[in-house]
């Protein structure tokens, strides 16, 4: 998986509850004629998006032109984040042993990350649902008499936004969250662990034919059909298609048809999409992915519809790529979806040209 040193030691410690990723979300693309969803990367630590998707639901739904079109249909929104607060009792009361109590939650995250404000729809949500919440920056916090403070409040539940690379970067591994994580002090959500997932090497764990014997027959088969061909970067042999190639050249040869990404980043930084560059950039981005942990991904095709988008005063019918990213609590329950439009192939809104839109199921009455 490519962990570094002081993550392995982290991932070690008992987080108080079952689930390595209580809240995640899965990146991906549905193209019905090539056999439904593949899965391009799994986001096991700080998933982003289920206030935003439920809002702009509520809100669309009382347009005007939702009205007019739910004469022909029955539509039906995607919620997700009742199943994020869902996730977050539980893992709580799987952590304090009390089944009924209602832990004071802090939202943690960098006060200036453009997503802020979906930590206030966040916090205001669960206001209403009865439950104590605070939005703090871990740069603010202290850990005193065993006790993780946060906005002059004692914190039992940790909602982690910030990412821990990020976290222990800027704050080292003494910081008052990292120790007050370790020492059992605080519930933490999503844990140390959901690093092992989180890496983008898991999903070459899952495709690459070293580890085949690991799964059984079905499970092969549902690699297979929902995750894209998927290595590690490293000089190696390997097969594609069934057939041994020599990974290195096999990258630089095929460059129409791959993708390299780190193998620990967001918000799309890194990525290098082999048919949008030239041989040169491809082949330093190549020597770039062996100097630090990257992936090799088999490109994977991606829809796209035309959307109405308001250009220069007027409503224009315009081609957008689109993906569809399910969010999955409690590492079993798929509960909403994240939807992205892009005019670019990068299709993620912190690397720009995107926005999120939301999602509704309609069948005609």
């Amino acid at each position: 998986f490519g962990l570094f040193d002081w993550e392995e030691t982290v991932i070690a410690d008992d987080p108080g509850f079952k689930a390595s990723s209580p809240l995640s979300r899965l990146d991906a693309f549905f193209v019905h004629e090539r056999g439904g969803l593949r899965f391009t990367e799994y986001n096991a630590e700080t998933p982003a998006g289920a206030s935003y998707n439920d809002i702009l639901a509520e809100a669309t739904l009382g347009l005007p032109a939702m009205r007019a079109f739910m004469k022909q249909y029955e539509v039906r929104p995607l919620p997700s984040r009742h199943n994020v607060m869902h996730a977050l009792l539980d893992a709580w009361q799987q952590f304090s042993g009390q089944s009924k109590a209602r832990p004071r939650i802090a939202i943690l995250d960098w006060s200036d990350v453009p997503t802020y404000s979906e930590f206030v729809l966040t916090q205001n949500y669960l206001h209403d649902q009865g439950i104590e919440c605070v939005i703090a920056d871990p740069r603010d916090v202290e850990y005193r008499n065993g006790k993780l403070v946060a906005e002059g409040v004692d914190i039992d539940l940790i909602y982690k936004r910030v990412l821990i690379n990020e976290l222990v970067d800027r704050c080292g591994l003494d910081h008052a969250v990292v120790r007050a994580v370790r020492e059992r002090a605080v519930c933490m959500v999503n844990p140390f662990r959901c690093k092992i997932l989180h890496k983008k090497a898991s999903l070459a764990m899952l495709s690459d034919e070293a580890h085949a014997d690991m799964f059984d027959r079905d499970a092969c088969a549902a690699i297979t059909r929902a995750v894209p061909w998927t290595r590690v970067v490293r000089e190696r042999k390997t097969t594609h298609d069934g057939e041994e190639v020599d990974l290195i050249p096999f990258i630089v040869r095929e460059r129409q048809r791959l993708v390299l990404k780190p193998n620990d980043d967001y918000g799309g930084r890194g990525i290098t999409l082999g048919w949008t560059v030239n041989d040169t950039t491809w082949e330093r981005a190549v020597q770039d992915a062996l100097a630090a942990p990257h992936i090799v991904q088999e490109r994977v095709e991606i829809p796209s519809e035309p959307y109405p988008s308001w250009v220069d005063g007027q409503v224009e019918l315009l081609d957008r790529q689109y993906d569809t990213a399910p969010f999955v609590s409690r590492s079993e329950y798929m509960e909403g979806l994240l939807t992205r439009l892009s005019t670019s192939p990068l299709l993620n809104v912190t690397a720009g040209g995107g926005s999120t839109v939301p999602t509704f199921l309609a069948e005609p009455r």
